[in-house]
């Protein structure tokens, strides 16, 4: 059997019939796409934002995450001082036997506030995950399983459940921070046998854990160029498991960007991206320095996008048509 596979029959042995883990995806490129961490990181320019991400993680590692996010949103104008911003976000990912598909909707409020925009965002959702029990395989006369164990599954079993996330998102000038709580209510997906009647196989719970996230960044122009520095961090924290990224890239012309990241004591990304006429296209690479993952050849991502300008201004009650026209 493939490692990462034994490794999930592993977590099943050992909590039996309660799982625990964390389920959003660690993306280097996550200022591109600030919306999957946060509902309320929508709306927030004059676009139709259409972006979307594939990872690649850990490549070399049989069964090593897959991830798949498409997200969209736009801004949808009350008033002169009141602004909603509505999207939706869809996340497939896979590791080893698992996989996870989860499916929201976001909306978000604009307030005006210390001569900023401070954004709330909710995100109602739901979130299928399924096992593929049917292709495990547990060697016998090891000591260590039991192939009669039932508290490892041997079909396939699947559930869903809702899933709600909130966030503040708080930007003034070239600054912006926020923070959100993904899966609020902590769902708890029951997977049974897929098919089959009459089956006496144990059901099992997977516990989605809440998870808290941390976001900030900006843009500094440097001085008589068309050259700006641009910061950022996130952190994460869910089932008591704490990371951070720092980022820092340098951007010409507004156009083309290259930047450095580090995600504390796991990896070391290199980026590049290059937006041209409302499409956006960029790749970073993650290598590896944790000693459990050198053996690995790194994490690959790519992010694309497009953004479609709309014009919210406000009409112009004085305009008139010329009378040659009439």
């Amino acid at each position: 059997m493939r490692r990462y596979q034994l490794l999930i029959v592993s977590v099943f042995v050992l909590s039996v019939s309660a799982l625990r883990a964390q389920t959003d995806a660690a993306l280097s490129q996550y200022w591109f796409l600030p919306s999957y961490y946060n509902a309320a990181a929508i709306g927030l320019t004059d676009s139709i934002n259409i972006r979307g991400a594939g990872r690649l993680q850990w490549v070399g590692i049989d069964g090593a995450p897959r991830t798949f996010i498409a997200a969209a949103d736009m801004p949808l104008k009350l008033s002169r001082r009141h602004r909603l911003g509505v999207g939706v976000l869809f996340n497939q990912e896979s590791i080893g036997l698992y996989n996870t598909l989860s499916v929201s909707a976001q909306i978000a409020y604009n307030i005006r506030l210390f001569r900023g925009i401070l954004t709330v965002g909710l995100q109602p959702g739901f979130v299928d995950q399924s096992f593929k029990g049917s292709e495990v395989v547990l060697p016998d006369g090891d000591g260590f399983h039991d192939s009669n164990d039932d508290g490892i599954p041997t079909r396939d079993i699947r559930g869903n459940s809702f899933d709600l996330g909130v966030g503040l998102y708080y930007r003034r000038g070239a600054w912006w921070g926020g923070f959100s709580l993904t899966h609020l209510n902590s769902p708890v997906i029951s997977l049974d046998a897929e098919s089959g009647a009459g089956t006496q196989q144990q059901n099992f719970e997977f516990r989605i854990p809440r998870a808290l996230y941390f976001m900030a960044g900006g843009n500094i122009r440097v001085r008589n160029t068309l050259l700006e520095v641009i910061p950022s961090v996130i952190v994460r924290n869910a089932a008591s498991f704490t990371s951070a990224d720092f980022t820092a890239r340098l951007r010409y012309n507004r156009t083309f960007s290259a930047g450095i990241g580090y995600r504390w004591r796991d990896a070391v990304a290199l980026m590049l991206m290059a937006e041209i006429k409302g499409v956006i296209l960029g790749y970073a690479y993650d290598c590896p320095i944790s000693g459990a993952m050198r053996s690995s050849g790194g994490s690959h991502e790519i992010v694309a996008g497009y953004r479609l300008k709309l014009d919210l201004s406000e009409p112009n009650p004085y305009r008139h048509k010329s009378i040659r026209i009439l």
